[in-house]
């Protein structure tokens, strides 16, 4: 009964304030790094010289970075040359940079997946360069990458537990608070890891219903 009483009482009223605050941080993060990734990734494949070693360098940098590193330098390191952002867009500026760069490998390989007659096919109906990658290869590409988009979207899941790092509370920030109060801390975190993987379930079956849904007859993962 006493553990009833203080996952009611102490727990869930917690966990519930902290995980308001990591769905404001997945959901934004997720559709700014998908963006982020679409250009990206189309700059890469698509881009002058110039353009896609920007690209490319972006991706580098940002996947080669430990993310904690990059959430440290987006809140501690910027107002040093003036910049300050609150640990909330300082949180979501790291995940969608981050993620976007991932992204953008998803999408460079399924732009690569595309036959190339498509582009002239295009261009002979009229297309110009621009008008057929969004119009008719940037579709098909988005459709062939949506497993692995959804694989970085499971992972953004998980590592938004760092915007605590740099004192954004969410659900695991709220966790570690309620811990070093209660010196509960396997039954606070046993309830934040159920909470994470019902989060990653149900995110996990709406990914699975786009993929069979948007799935391009006969390509197959």
């Amino acid at each position: 009964m006493e553990w009833f009483s203080f996952l009611r009482d102490e727990i869930l009223p917690a966990l519930l304030k902290g995980f308001r605050v990591s769905i404001l941080l997945i959901v934004p993060s997720a559709v700014f790094g998908l963006c982020v990734g679409i250009v990206v990734g189309a700059a890469r494949v698509y881009g002058n010289r110039f353009v896609a070693a920007l690209a490319n360098a972006f991706v580098t940098i940002f996947r080669g970075v430990p993310l904690v590193v990059q959430l440290f330098i987006w809140y501690f390191g910027l107002p040093y040359f003036g910049i300050y952002f609150s640990p909330f867009v300082a949180s979501v500026l790291g995940f969608t940079l981050c993620s976007g760069a991932y992204q953008s490998e998803y999408i460079r390989g399924a732009l690569l997946s595309i036959k190339k007659g498509q582009m002239l096919a295009a261009q002979a109906l009229g297309f110009s360069r621009i008008q057929t990658i969004v119009s008719v290869i940037m579709p098909q590409a988005l459709r062939r990458a949506l497993p692995g988009s959804g694989n970085e979207i499971i992972y953004l899941i998980k590592y938004s537990s760092l915007a605590y790092m740099i004192t954004c509370i969410e659900l695991t920030g709220e966790a570690k608070i309620l811990a070093s109060h209660t010196f509960r801390y396997t039954e606070v975190f046993l309830a934040v890891g159920t909470v994470y993987l019902i989060i990653v379930s149900f995110a996990s079956r709406i990914l699975e219903y786009l993929e069979n849904r948007f799935r391009i007859p006969g390509f197959e993962r």
